[in-house]
């Protein structure tokens, strides 16, 4: 799912008042830090993450990484925070983001 500009501007104004819920240290991203990125990402489809200083890992290329493997869409980086995205398929529409309508092109 490709998000358009006004869809990644919307879902950046939520993640703002977000707290990180995903902290990559030193030891970088692993099978277990992915697992927690998925589970979050699958109850609040919205994340925010956050790399610590004594990371290996850069924010954009733990962001790469990471939407990589959760298969998430990136939102946002700014300096150790980075927020991403992946619709879930839950039943219940009042925990759903519903994102503005993309433009169709002819």
């Amino acid at each position: 799912m490709e998000l358009t500009s006004k869809q990644r501007a919307y879902l950046r104004g939520l993640g703002n008042t977000l707290e990180p819920i995903v902290i990559i240290g030193k030891d970088g991203i692993g099978e277990n830090l992915v697992k927690q990125a998925n589970d979050a990402l699958e109850a609040r489809e919205l994340i925010k993450c956050r790399v610590l200083e004594n990371s290996m890992l850069t924010a954009r290329e733990a962001c790469d990484e990471l939407s990589a493997l959760t298969r998430s869409e990136q939102v946002q980086v700014i300096g150790t925070k980075f927020i991403l995205y992946r619709p879930t398929h839950k039943k219940d529409k009042k925990d759903k983001i519903i994102l503005p309508k993309a433009k169709k092109t002819v």
